[in-house]
């Protein structure tokens, strides 16, 4: 342990916010992991604390995600703010709405072409949002460009527009089924499309995580590979978009549910946004 490294109560509040573990728990991790919040998470699972696994979410604080679609095309865009009493106000929903608009009329590559495009009154994006920070006096930022393109794109944006995503799918599809997949995104945060989807990285986090689980809990060196790689199928029916149970029907998986439909159809892609 590197002891320069200080842990403050804030540092330890802030991991038991992120985890929900207790105190001391976090405290300690964070000590022996010389304050590396990633490491002082892997930490806590690796002994067991019913940690999520999925912290993939972009992380934001205050202000508005808005999430568009043309159909074929999905965007999110997501305008930062200090605090919620500016997210709130009429001209900050405006402005956030105006820019998501924009994004989608003109399919910019990415985020530093966004802020790059006309806005209104000879400014561009970038150049309104400075606008606001010297009139509003807080920090504001377009922090987020997201986009998908597919045969079909469903946009969700859930009460309040804390909480966003665009779901694209192989070909059209209903209303009521591309809302129904949309609030499953929203609601179960999965990490990836399906098994193979999911980052080589991430998957070996899992694996070395599930493998201190099962030596923690005693068990023979000779079986915790095989143990580990149960827990990984658990992973995968948890965290991957078309194993997950439906939020609406449990007695069948996503992918169940979208080939009662169609036996063709699945889903593209998706992003989700929810801000911190």
């Amino acid at each position: 342990m590197d002891m320069s490294v200080t842990i403050t109560a804030s540092d330890v509040n802030k991991l038991r916010t992120m985890t929900g573990a207790g105190m001391m728990d976090c405290k300690k991790a964070l000590t022996e992991a010389n304050g590396d919040f990633e490491a002082a998470i892997d930490l806590l699972r690796k002994k067991g604390q019913k940690v999520a696994a999925n912290r993939s979410d972009r992380e934001a604080n205050q202000g508005r995600i808005v999430a568009l679609t043309n159909g074929t095309r999905g965007i999110l865009v997501v305008l930062n703010s200090e605090t919620d009493f500016v997210a709130i106000n009429e001209d900050f929903i405006k402005t956030a709405d105006a820019f998501a608009k924009i994004a989608l009329e003109k399919s910019p590559a990415d985020q530093a072409a966004l802020l790059a495009l006309p806005y209104e009154g000879g400014m561009s994006i970038g150049e309104k949002v400075t606008e606001m920070v010297g009139r509003i006096g807080e920090k504001i930022e377009l922090s987020k460009y997201e986009q998908i393109s597919a045969g079909s794109v469903i946009a969700y944006n859930h009460p309040g527009n804390k909480l966003a995503c665009i779901v694209g799918f192989n070909k059209t599809v209903s209303d009521e089924l591309g809302k129904n997949v949309a609030m499953q995104v929203a609601a179960m945060a999965p990490v990836a499309v399906d098994k193979d989807d999911v980052d080589a990285t991430m998957l070996e986090r899992e694996l070395e995580i599930a493998r201190e689980q099962v030596r923690a809990e005693g068990k023979p060196e000779d079986m915790i590979e095989k143990i580990a790689q149960g827990k990984i199928n658990k992973f995968y029916k948890e965290s991957t978009l078309l194993n997950q149970e439906f939020i609406k029907d449990n007695k069948k998986t996503i992918r169940q549910y979208l080939q009662d439909t169609d036996k063709d159809l699945t889903v593209t892609g998706f992003k989700r946004i929810i801000l911190g």
